[in-house]
């Protein structure tokens, strides 16, 4: 079911001064967007993106949200829904695929995502 990390995006207090240590440490190519993608192999990427604390894509007191890229993302939501775990958000698609958000038992919020094929 789920193919890799689709991403971490986490909170900053200082969005500028993470970004460049991560661009100067690990020389990572930190875009405009507050992030940048990594590409193990061609069938699968992880991103990983920044937000400033106050941002309101994941719940302001969740620090980090985990994103997993799943095969087949309709094929993911029956399986919670045989398993009774309600989705946060219904799916949502965009240019970038398919996404729903569940809880994990402590509360925080995971995004589940299928790539689009453009």
């Amino acid at each position: 079911m789920i193919k890799g990390f689709g991403g971490v995006f986490w909170r900053t207090k200082n969005l500028e001064a993470v970004k460049k240590w991560y661009s100067d440490v690990l020389q990572l190519n930190i875009d405009e967007w507050n992030g940048t993608v990594i590409k193990p192999h061609p069938d699968n990427e992880t991103v990983l993106s920044f937000f400033q604390e106050d941002d309101n894509y994941f719940p302001k007191e969740q620090q980090v949200m985990l994103n997993f890229q799943v095969y087949n993302l309709n094929d993911t939501i029956k399986h919670l829904e045989r398993l009774g775990v309600p989705l946060e958000k219904d799916k949502e698609s965009s240019e970038f695929g398919g996404f729903v958000w569940i809880k994990d038992p402590e509360g925080r919020l995971v995004e589940l995502w299928e790539k689009s094929n453009g």
